[in-house]
């Protein structure tokens, strides 16, 4: 077990494999017929989508409630290791996290024949749960452009992963903060939209 456990990569691995073993089990010990078909394809890209979006706003949440608030605690010499180290790797799996993210919401949406719909926040027909996904997927793209466009670039500059003077890695270090709470204020009411389009609608 700890062969698995001591290597991310045979934690994943292990996990999907389990999963597996679950779906089989699941098939043999009840009535459920499984089939790859149309509803089974819109689950899998579902199941991706939720996937993505925990790595995602995990790591937003991480880095708000825990990095970010702690910084001024650590000691000046171990800070290196947060910037050089830590901070890389997480920004790194963030931003990809967000891409998936994007990308299996919206062929999610396009599976389930509301895409367009959601884009116009349900204004063509009048469906509420478009009118909730589409605010969920709209905010969903302002944050992830954050993240591409303000964040990362920001980031690149505070990390020293480009090169920059001090004053210009102070600002950039603000502006990569400052919208960074601004995903985390737009990630409440993303989720929410998600979760009701889902369950009230």
């Amino acid at each position: 077990m700890a062969a698995i456990l001591t290597s991310l990569r045979n934690t994943v691995i292990a996990g999907v494999i389990l999963t597996v073993i679950m779906i089989l089990l699941v098939t043999q010990v009840t009535d459920a017929d499984f089939a790859i078909d149309q509803s089974y394809q819109a689950f899998f890209v579902r199941w991706l989508h939720v996937l993505s979006g925990i790595m995602w706003i995990g790591l937003l949440w991480y880095l708000n409630f825990v990095q970010i608030p702690n910084m001024p605690n650590i000691p000046d010499e171990q800070k290196p290791a947060i910037g050089k180290v830590i901070a890389p790797a997480v920004l790194f799996w963030f931003r990809w996290a967000a891409l998936a993210t994007i990308v299996t919401g919206l062929l999610l949406a396009h599976l389930q024949g509301y895409l367009l719909e959601a884009i116009q926040l349900g204004m063509s027909d009048g469906v509420a749960k478009h009118t909730a996904i589409g605010i969920g997927m709209w905010l969903g793209a302002i944050m992830a452009f954050n993240v591409w466009f303000v964040i990362w670039p920001n980031q690149k500059k505070a990390l020293g992963i480009v090169d920059a003077d001090a004053d210009t890695k102070a600002a950039s270090a603000r502006t990569a903060m400052l919208f960074s709470r601004t995903n985390t204020l737009l990630s409440i009411p993303m989720l929410y939209a998600m979760v009701a389009a889902q369950n009230i609608y």
